[in-house]
């Protein structure tokens, strides 16, 4: 058997280097050029003179860290974290809100046009609400240290598995993000605190649940101080020694098992647990679904296909606009998910289907009938598969949300290839203080 090559890491030089940042990469890093190769640099904004030290030399490009800003850009701002430089929870904190949002409706103008060689007729107002506060979803890394001296609990650092030491993170709701100290102290008094590496925590809008992923067994000691924990600060736990469909829970044990958020407007109530998928951003979120339905341009008759529906989020909404709707999504938790806050909530007309959308469903017996009106919500890695099967059913408009600009430009080229116009595109500041781009489009044959 053939021995394998390894390359050697290029030794990374010790001397700092003064740079001019050109603009900013689309993982929210500034890029220079240095000796005619790339340079990303954290915590850079354009327009800045800096002093950076390098942390990676490779053949096609390096990497830097900001040592002292020489120009600060007028963009520029103070981190309200103390850790926003080293944590890998945000990543723009550096960088003003307004501006934040500028950049990222560049880069989808920008991805639209490289990725996909469309330009929308317009451009949407983005949706921005709150900057603090506002993450009910996140999977923190939880790690002893005895040189720390006890556990640490937060988001891993920038570009390592560090975890970053940190007291409270004030991105994270505050019924978690004031709680890491609490949490510190947890774990530090678990006899499992060696073998809990994660904590999973979703939010509804008035009960919360912390799921505890731990690789060996729980102790009656431990469970039950997991379980005064969530007594105190009025959370539900869960323990997860395996896969997701392992996840048990511990604390309360008399009370429904389902987390609820509200679609007010819709005057829905979505059920959903721990596990799965909702969308961060809850205030970001109702306007995301107003937003679509207002560019579905629903009718009393339409008939409309949502694909990549998730537990309903846009289904439901959109049953209340029209004749019939059909959620489509992979996993068969989540349409039973749907199906469940369909009944939920006393809705007839939508029914909810389980297929891989990765291959033609055009001879699924849900996709006959022909439908008006489609909107997809697809994984980062998109939907090419599925628009050139929606293409050929034909609706009159398609409404796209995604998580991942580099996937629609390349998904509405596509589209427009096949007879769609792109009428307009915008952003949603669903992950404030990170690069993290969720944008929405709609298309017109």
């Amino acid at each position: 058997m053939a021995k394998r090559r390894y390359r050697k890491r290029k030794p990374v030089p010790t001397e700092p280097v003064t740079v001019t940042i050109e603009s900013l990469s689309h993982d929210g890093r500034g890029v220079a050029r240095v000796e005619g190769k790339t340079l990303f640099v954290d915590g850079a904004l354009p327009g800045e003179k800096l002093e950076c030290s390098y942390t990676f030399v490779g053949s096609r490009h390096s990497e830097a860290k900001v040592d002292k800003v020489l120009t600060a850009s007028p963009d520029r701002v103070e981190p309200h974290c103390s850790k926003a430089m080293i944590c890998g929870g945000c990543n723009l904190q550096h960088m003003s809100p307004s501006q934040q949002i500028n950049a990222k409706q560049q880069a989808l103008s920008e991805q639209l046009l490289h990725f996909g060689g469309v330009e929308p007729s317009s451009l949407m107002k983005p949706l921005q609400g709150d900057i603090w506060g506002y993450r009910r979803n996140a999977r923190l890394g939880v790690r002893y240290v005895a040189k720390k001296g006890g556990v640490l609990v937060g988001f891993r650092e920038k570009r390592n598995s560090f975890i970053t030491d940190v007291d409270t993170c004030p991105v994270l709701d505050k019924r978690v993000g004031e709680l890491i100290t609490p949490l510190r102290e947890l774990l530090a008094g678990l006899e499992a605190k060696t073998s809990i590496p994660q904590i999973e925590v979703s939010l509804g809008d008035e009960q919360g649940a912390l799921v505890f992923r731990h690789l060996d067994d729980i102790s009656e000691e431990d469970v039950l101080c997991l379980q005064e924990f969530g007594a105190e600060h009025h959370l539900w736990v869960y323990l997860q020694p395996a896969g997701p469909d392992t996840v048990r829970r511990i604390y309360p044990d008399s009370i429904d098992a389902y987390l609820s958020y509200q679609l007010p407007e819709w005057s829905l109530d979505m059920l959903f647990l721990p596990v799965d998928f909702t969308q961060v951003n809850a205030s970001i979120n109702q306007m995301m679904v107003k937003r679509a339905l207002e560019y579905l341009e629903l009718k009393e008759d339409d008939r409309v296909l949502d694909l990549f529906c998730g537990l309903g989020n846009f289904t439901l909404p959109i049953a209340k606009h029209c004749s019939e709707v059909i959620g489509v999504e992979g996993s068969e938790a989540m349409v039973e998910r749907g199906g469940m806050n369909a009944s939920h909530n006393g809705i007839s007309n939508a029914q909810f289907y389980s297929a891989d959308l990765t291959k033609d469903f055009r001879e699924q017996t849900w996709s006959k009938g022909g439908f008006d009106k489609v909107l997809l919500d697809p994984p980062r890695s998109g939907a090419l598969e599925v628009v050139r099967n929606i293409s050929l059913l034909d609706p009159k408009r398609i409404v796209y949300v995604s998580c991942n600009p580099a996937t629609l430009a390349r998904d509405a080229g596509e589209l427009c290839r096949l007879g769609y116009k792109l009428l307009s595109a915008g952003v949603m500041d669903m992950f404030p203080h990170t690069a993290h781009v969720e944008s929405i489009a709609v298309f017109e044959k």
